[in-house]
């Protein structure tokens, strides 16, 4: 009973890592980068003008 035991943990471990492996897979809505490379333009001129008014 002791060694059914044994192999019932990796078992429920595969499943386990299956089951997470197809949640982190599943569809998401398709996003464009816009939001995040406008943040990112707003973030480098305003690094721009920090270091030129030294």
């Amino acid at each position: 009973m002791a060694a059914l035991a044994w192999l019932l943990i990796p078992l429920v471990a595969v499943i386990g890592a299956s089951l997470w492996g197809s949640w982190a897979n599943r569809n998401r809505k398709i996003r464009s980068d816009g939001p995040e490379l406008d943040g990112y333009a707003r973030f480098r001129e305003a690094m721009e003008r920090s270091h030129s008014r030294t």
